[in-house]
């Protein structure tokens, strides 16, 4: 998880000193840039709140690339999603890594990527496998802009939880 962040730091700070705590809260430059866009924040809560605000403002190329600094549900995080990879690892740490879920998992996250074309996006934090893997299938039978304000509404929710926690460290 990046440094904790004061109030007063996230209002004040030149945006270059920000740039890894924001990256790792979601990876969308549109979306930092409107972070950064709205400082002041009167409180903590405020800042949360324009957090998740801000990704269901994003266009869909924008949640496509927000989507695209996100491991797969299941997938040790690194590489491409190294901005996030401490908070991906500890909201994915309940998922369970037996080989048959791993393997439902894979084929599940395989058929999600082919019908939807992007990573298949669900805050695991507090969630078991049995839960996600019942979201994973009941969401490729949505329709394609279904998905999308679902993917959207999943990546608000992980996007503000990690804003609470940079804030409240």
């Amino acid at each position: 998880m990046p440094d904790a962040v004061t109030l007063d730091r996230l209002n004040t700070a030149p945006p270059d000193d920000l740039a890894g705590v924001l990256r790792a809260c979601n990876t969308s430059a549109a979306w930092a840039a409107r972070m950064l866009a709205g400082r002041p924040y009167p409180s903590a809560g405020d800042a949360v709140a324009a957090a998740e605000k801000a990704v269901l403002d994003l266009d869909d190329a924008e949640v496509g690339a927000a989507l695209a600094g996100h491991p797969r549900i299941g997938e040790r995080p690194g590489g491409a999603h190294s901005d996030g990879a401490a908070f991906s690892r500890r909201e994915q740490s309940g998922v369970d890594t037996r080989e048959d879920t791993a393997a439902r998992l894979a084929d599940g996250n395989a058929r999600y990527e082919q019908r939807f074309g992007h990573v298949f996006l669900i805050r695991a934090a507090g969630r078991d496998s049995g839960e996600i893997l019942g979201e994973l299938e009941r969401r490729l039978a949505n329709d394609p802009a279904t998905e999308r304000a679902e993917a959207a509404g999943q990546l608000a929710e992980i996007t503000a939880m990690r804003m609470r926690q940079v804030l409240a460290g």
